[in-house]
């Protein structure tokens, strides 16, 4: 099958819009390959320092010719999705050792859970915490002492702060180890029915937490496909996982297979070996085209819209909202995952999951095949499915048969014609909202604007019974600058019941949603942000605003908008209290949400 020309088009458009940065970039990274592994340049003092703790891998680093794995870890055991990589590092080390190799911890990296933080202080220091992520990653690397490196993590900030890292770290061969999604629970259907039963006061808060902790209720990711599933589907299409190892529970004998199989991988991959392959070659344009397709055919995260042109830009890839928007028209939806239908990512896998889906979109011409990833060349290699025979890991060619079309369909008879993103633009900025979970009856609200500066005042707004007619709800000044950009899902719920009332209601705001955003129409990442006197911050309360899906507007309907003045707020509470007096300088220096709103660069 040919390349889909809309594919081939955006790919050469991010490539000549990237010239002279990649060009830089591959520059940078070559100088850094061509002076080969460090470790024998470093002073015996500093080698001792490096080895003292590694006991009997002591003479093996010594001699300093064996790879060298560096290990960046996002374990803790507040977060189910990172909890089972607490041994993942002596398996990494017994492997290396069995190959005559070695591997160190170098470093961790912090991983919080916005689902612990949603609708708290805490969510304002979220978005914020990929650029600290970067940061320690990079700081763990700087010891120079690898030859290959390992990442492991899998949720919201995590995995796109250690594709910053490792794209700054791109001479070094990289392989990213999943841990996989807990066992299924509850429904995510029936969590979320019980969510609004406890916003309209229908049931007490016991009943609440009873359902909350059925639906969490082990070791692994979430099940629903929010941001933490869909960086792993990212992972896996874009060639840093191995084939089939983004959806395998924890605790399972293929778990550590493919855990195992993953560190013997990333030695082969180093320069000692006749396969090296450096991790900024393969996040190439093509790599990152590849990953927006998947996005779009899975209905996956929003908030990978905004945390995509942050991961490219650190490999000198330059990504535009038009580049998602075009490529969304161009890519069928192949996937109903909760939030976009009832099953979750354990179903998906089962059906047939991302072996089958990325064979489809091979075949449909919506993929590079072309590229480089840490099994080999080509993503083809991707449509095979791991196997334990024997207690041995082998890939077979997976079933071209999907197992549920409720869950995925192929490319010829897709959920519908286009993918799950959309973005909007008008004289309000430009925004995006995740459609694929939006009923079509649902994708147009034109109505008078309610504006909020507080989320929490839209819940007091909700319960006092002031909403009684079609709304947009718009919550500004939530953006990177002014507060963090933290994460409304909380939202959801209220917004919902209003919905279900037979309201039309839909939310604007310069913030984020969370990437398990549901059937409400919500445009989110507006920019410019209203802090930086964005025209979401000339809105006045009854304004007519139109949010059209279909066609892409986001327009305020009166006469006289743009001649407005822009309003400020006092935001000095933002600033003070649980560290955020500490991320100062990022909220001072972070970009537009259109960019990334990265601090960094």
């Amino acid at each position: 099958m040919s390349m889909n020309s809309t594919i081939a088009a955006v790919t050469d458009r991010i490539r000549a819009r990237s010239e002279d940065t990649r060009g830089a970039y591959l520059e940078m990274i070559g100088k850094a390959a061509d002076a080969g592994p460090v470790r024998a340049h470093l002073t015996c003092g500093n080698q001792a320092h490096a080895y003292a703790a590694m006991g009997e891998d002591k003479e093996t680093l010594a001699d300093g010719r064996a790879p060298n794995i560096g290990i960046i870890t996002a374990y803790n055991d507040m977060l189910s999705a990172h909890k089972p990589y607490e041994h993942y590092p002596d398996i990494i080390r017994e492997v290396a050792r069995a190959q005559g190799a070695t591997a160190q911890v170098a470093g961790g990296v912090p991983a919080m859970c916005d689902g612990v933080t949603q609708g708290q202080v805490g969510m304002e220091l979220s978005l914020f915490s990929r650029d600290t992520i970067a940061l320690s990653a990079s700081i763990g690397m700087s010891h120079n002492c690898f030859d290959a490196a390992v990442y492991m993590g899998v949720c919201d900030k995590i995995v796109p702060g250690l594709i910053m890292a490792t794209a700054a770290y791109g001479h070094i061969p990289t392989v990213y180890i999943p841990a996989g999604p807990m066992t299924s629970g509850i429904t995510n259907d029936e969590k979320a029915k019980v969510r609004q039963k406890f916003a309209t006061g229908e049931i007490s808060r016991r009943e609440l937490m009873d359902s909350e902790m059925k639906a969490y209720h082990g070791q692994g990711t979430c099940t629903f496909y929010g941001t933490a599933n869909s960086n792993q589907m990212l992972m896996e299409i874009m060639g840093l996982h191995l084939p089939g190892a983004s959806f395998v529970n924890p605790g399972t004998a293929m778990r550590d297979a493919l855990t195992r199989e993953a560190t013997k991988r990333a030695l082969q991959i180093t320069a000692a070996g006749n396969e090296y392959t450096p991790a900024g070659q393969i996040l190439d344009e093509k790599a990152f085209v590849n990953g927006i397709v998947g996005l779009m055919a899975t209905g996956g995260s929003t908030n990978l819209v905004l945390h995509l042109p942050a991961m490219a830009r650190a490999a000198g890839i330059i990504l535009d909202l038009q580049d998602f928007s075009d490529i969304s028209d161009a890519v069928p939806l192949l996937a109903k995952v909760y939030p976009n239908g009832l099953a979750d990512v354990n179903h998906f896998h089962a059906a047939g999951g991302l072996s089958y889906l990325i064979g489809e979109l091979l075949d449909a011409g919506l993929l590079h095949e072309d590229v480089k990833t840490v099994a080999g060349t080509g993503l083809s290699l991707y449509t095979k499915e791991p196997k334990l025979q024997d207690g041995v890991l082998t890939f077979v060619e997976g079933d071209r048969e999907n197992a549920n079309d409720k869950i995925v369909r192929p490319a010829s008879d897709p959920f519908q014609k286009t993918g799950g993103l959309k973005e909007l633009k008008g004289n309000l900025g430009r925004g995006v909202m995740k459609v694929s979970a939006v009923k079509p009856e649902h994708h147009v609200v034109e109505a008078k604007a309610r504006i909020f500066h507080d989320q929490h005042d839209v819940k007091t707004a909700f319960q006092n019974g002031e909403f009684t007619e079609d709304t947009v709800v718009v919550v500004r000044f939530q953006g990177p600058r002014a507060n963090g950009m933290p994460e409304l899902h909380s939202l959801t719920p209220t917004l919902a019941v209003l919905q279900d009332r037979g309201l039309k209601v839909a939310l604007v705001t310069d913030g984020r949603m969370s990437g398990a955003s549901g059937k409400v129409p919500a445009c989110i990442h507006v920019s410019p942000e209203a802090v930086t006197g964005g025209p979401i911050a000339k809105l006045k309360d009854g304004d007519m605003v139109r949010v059209n899906a279909t066609t892409g507007e986001l327009e305020v309907l009166e006469e006289g908008f743009e001649d407005r003045e822009a309003i400020t707020v006092d935001l000095t509470a933002n600033s003070f209290g649980l560290g955020r007096e500490l991320f100062e300088n990022f909220r001072r220096n972070a970009g537009p949400a259109t960019e990334g709103a990265c601090s960094l660069f």
